[in-house]
């Protein structure tokens, strides 16, 4: 599943400009947890104010939040999420960057893709990412070993084929995070040692 596939489009904006309290007011009457600041030009980036910012940014420091501006507290340039990323990419993206929602933009704003929505809108429950990999490892491993049989193994399209298994393999040990101990290539190489030259590029 992609991003585009468990955001949520109805997108509630605040201008920079307004204040914290209408900020607050918009989240109680939307019941959100964040609001995306809307861009003054097309060249401009968007932002977010989240309610975070306003507990640690105003209420921390009893700042009277009709006097402060979004644009005071909110995060700009903020993170952003391409509409084709796959929700195995966007988890791993809120890990790495400890945040919990970001706005969806190709172009102009799509949606807001959340935590929530990755859990309760995804299907990793019923179809995990790392049993369709290697379902696909699989596929392309046996696919690869049939186009050598074919072509030989010293062939370019041979040589294209392992690389298609490889770069599965290489993200399926990345998200095990773990080195492979030997890669469906290594074995094929152990039966066919000119295949490896084969697969030396120029750069």
């Amino acid at each position: 599943m992609k991003a585009a596939d468990v955001m949520t489009t109805d997108v509630i904006t605040i201008r920079g400009a307004a204040t914290v309290a209408d900020a607050v007011k918009l989240m109680k009457e939307k019941g959100l947890r964040s609001l995306i600041v809307s861009r003054r030009t097309t060249e401009d980036a968007y932002g977010i104010v989240t309610e975070a910012d306003i507990a640690y940014k105003v209420v921390a420091y009893g700042r009277d939040p009709k006097q402060v501006r979004v644009y005071e507290i909110m995060t700009k340039p903020c993170i952003v999420v391409n509409p084709d990323l796959a929700i195995e990419y966007v988890a791993r993206l809120f890990a790495n960057t400890r945040i919990h929602r970001a706005p969806v933009i190709q172009d102009t704003l799509l949606g807001v893709i959340s935590i929530s929505d990755i859990i309760s809108k995804g299907s990793f429950v019923e179809a995990p990412r790392e049993l369709t990999l290697e379902q696909e490892i699989v596929t392309a491993r046996d696919n690869a070993r049939a186009i050598c049989a074919e072509k030989g193994p010293t062939s370019p399209d041979c040589a294209a084929a392992w690389d298609i298994v490889e770069e599965l393999q290489a993200e399926a040990a990345h998200q095990r995070n773990r080195v492979l101990d030997k890669t469906h290539f290594e074995e094929y190489c152990e039966e066919n040692p000119d295949a490896r030259e084969a697969r030396v590029y120029d750069t």
